[in-house]
């Protein structure tokens, strides 16, 4: 299971590597919200996002043999670059199933990067764990899960140590750490590490609505699925359920979740554009929609939120900055 000790490790692992990323703030934000907003951009992370720290963290904790032979890993874009970088590092062979409807930017990328990619049919019920372990059994690979994997979970919590030292230098000690939420990987990890950190601040998971599977799971406190396994534009951090182990996690130290409209999430890429200068996607960015347009669900003189990737493609990025505001 993840802990503070694994997460310092995985962060000693990926000195060198990952990217510290800042924590960035507009006077514009802050009076949208009412209340001072902190913004840690992690699509600014190698490959987009924050799955690279998972991705890395996981293959590094591997023993030589092992990685040796190869790893393997679904998604539907993000963490798929994430290992599939990772893996061109330590230069050994990923093969990554992907959704055929993923968006095709995400699909090159991850080939750019050297992985095999394989394609299944998300929306016609085909199984990308039995392709998975099909390949896994006749080629000797690891899998390497999206969420579900202390490894990848302690290095999502390396975003969580980074968070808590540098509110503590902006003297915010107090305050909701608003993230997107899919599987629960990111939630987690940064839960694990401000709960040792910096036990002032408390994590609230965000999701699109129609895929709010962690707040409905919180507020009845058991595991609750999505009526649909995807669809809309927040394809980053649609999942069917929270994760076995992200889940037990999230109800020990989370706030109740919170949930926007996708129309609030374009505006808020909108707005990270123009006033942070940074790129979001859809589900990289409900965060931040939700820090700037749910402030009467929010405590406190401060918020801090992710943009937890920015692959997004030119169609839909210029969908968003043709949004009113």
């Amino acid at each position: 299971m993840s802990d503070i000790t694994m997460i310092r490790a995985a962060a000693e692992r990926l000195k060198g590597h990952a990217r510290r990323t800042p924590l960035l703030s507009s006077p514009f934000l802050d009076d949208i919200a009412g209340r001072k907003v902190l913004v840690k951009p992690e699509c600014l992370q190698h490959t987009g996002s924050f799955k690279y720290r998972g991705g890395r963290s996981a293959l590094s904790a591997l023993d030589e043999a092992t990685r040796a032979r190869g790893v393997i890993a679904f998604s539907s874009g993000n963490h798929a670059q994430g290992v599939a970088l990772a893996a061109r590092e330590f230069g050994v062979p990923a093969v990554i199933i992907m959704p055929a409807d993923a968006p095709r930017m995400k699909i090159d990328n991850t080939r750019a990067l050297g992985a095999e990619v394989v394609l299944y049919d998300r929306a016609g019920g085909e199984s990308r764990e039995a392709i998975g372990e099909k390949l896994t059994n006749e080629r000797g690979l690891t899998l390497i899960k999206p969420y579900d994997e202390p490894q990848v979970i302690a290095g999502q919590g390396t975003c969580g140590l980074e968070i808590a030292e540098q509110a503590r230098a902006q003297g915010v000690t107090r305050a909701d750490v608003l993230t997107c939420c899919g599987g629960g990987g990111l939630t987690a990890g940064i839960a694990l590490a401000l709960e040792a950190e910096a036990p002032g601040l408390r994590v609230r998971p965000c999701e699109p609505e129609g895929f709010d599977d962690t707040a409905r799971s919180l507020a009845e406190g058991r595991i609750v699925a999505n009526t649909q396994p995807s669809g809309g534009i927040c394809d980053a951090i649609v999942t069917p359920q929270p994760g076995q182990l992200t889940f037990p996690i999230m109800q020990r130290l989370c706030g109740p979740g919170l949930t926007v409209s996708e129309d609030e999430a374009l505006r808020a890429m909108k707005l990270a554009f123009e006033r942070l200068k940074v790129v979001a996607e859809p589900g990289g960015a409900v965060a931040l929609a939700a820090a700037l347009f749910r402030p009467d669900e929010i405590a406190g003189d401060a918020v801090i939120c992710t943009i937890s990737g920015g692959n997004v493609d030119a169609a839909m990025f210029r969908r968003a900055l043709d949004i009113s505001l």
